[in-house]
């Protein structure tokens, strides 16, 4: 069993998310403590919340908000922000982030009200 990983995000095929388009890397690695997502975002991000993730979003390209339990942020690019579980949230505008869940992802920790 090799010690490393290693993913190509601009050539995995996306998956639709809440929040638009995403291309995930390492989420279906066994045992793997985090993933990487590239994230398009389109107008409809619908909110949601995870129980057990926390996730760091990074802005690479656009403006826009993330909204994050009913309050607004502006962010641009290289604005990080860190959402624990819990937090209502979703990103408004069109933005293309980098999107790292800790601990990796999981579909079933995907939670609407």
């Amino acid at each position: 069993m090799q010690n490393f990983s290693v993913a190509q995000l601009d050539t995995l095929d996306p998956t639709r998310c809440p929040c638009g388009w995403s291309r995930r890397a390492f989420a279906d690695v066994a045992g793997a403590p985090a993933s990487v997502h590239v994230v398009e975002i389109l107008e409809d991000a619908r909110v949601h919340y995870h129980k057990q993730m926390t996730e760091i979003y990074v802005v690479l390209e656009g403006e826009g908000h993330i909204e994050l339990d009913g309050e607004l942020i502006p962010v641009k690019p290289l604005t990080s922000v860190m959402i624990r579980p819990g937090c209502r949230h979703r990103a408004v505008g069109k933005i293309k982030l980098l999107n790292i869940p800790i601990p990796a992802f999981d579909p079933h920790d995907e939670w609407f009200d």
